[in-house]
């Protein structure tokens, strides 16, 4: 249960005739935030908005008189980019990243002109197209290689600030008290230590932020 939501205010007096609601979720600066810390509802957004943006540039997106790189590189600009918003910080998990790339691809093979089709049974693609060789077409980059780079291109910033930042200190924040049982939720630090892992890198490389550029770089 919910210390925040289980209360069954609906706001809180935080004095000078001033009240504040109690919300589950809500919108800052573009980005969705739970109380429970996870990112499911911030995902659903941005898949959302990346819909719409897409739909905009449609005309280009779609336009067979402009090369697949270039639209690729609209694609990257504005709808990519679009999708990819806040989620430096977001603690993702499988199911998060699943449902990034199934709207990608997508969008990708609208663009490229590679429907799906309804069989007797089930959705089979009409034209046999890898995903890599789509992405490849258009010259871009897998959304979630993105997603763990900007992830990266954060943590080093964050690492690289003074030890009495308040960023900083966040992030290094260990929480007293008894854990909850059962399984802990999976957390940004979570998140951001296996990408390290994955790469073989570690907080020295980070300080230096030339190095730290060319170790995140994809591909």
């Amino acid at each position: 249960m919910n210390p925040v939501t289980s209360t069954g205010h609906t706001s809180v007096n935080i004095g000078a005739t001033a009240n504040l609601e109690v919300l589950d979720k809500f919108c800052y600066v573009g980005d969705m935030l739970s109380v429970d810390g996870d990112t499911d509802a911030a995902v659903e957004a941005r898949i959302r908005i990346g819909w719409n943006k897409l739909r905009q540039l449609v005309p280009l997106l779609t336009n067979r008189d402009i090369s697949l790189i270039r639209r690729g590189r609209l694609y990257s600009s504005c709808v990519q980019s679009s999708m990819l918003h806040g989620t430096e910080t977001w603690p993702v998990m499988k199911e998060n990243e699943a449902a990034l790339q199934r709207a990608e691809m997508r969008m990708i093979r609208w663009m490229c002109f590679v429907h799906v089709v309804l069989s007797a049974c089930f959705f089979k693609v009409k034209d046999r197209v890898t995903s890599k060789e789509l992405r490849e077409r258009l010259g871009i980059d897998d959304i979630i290689l993105i997603l763990q780079q900007n992830r990266l291109r954060w943590y080093g910033h964050v690492l690289r600030k003074e030890d009495t930042d308040w960023v900083k200190k966040c992030m290094e924040y260990e929480v007293e008290g008894s854990r909850p049982r059962g399984r802990l939720k999976r957390t940004w630090r979570d998140v951001v230590q296996k990408d390290c892992q994955a790469r073989n890198l570690n907080r020295e490389d980070a300080m230096d932020h030339g190095r730290w550029k060319k170790l995140i770089k994809i591909g």
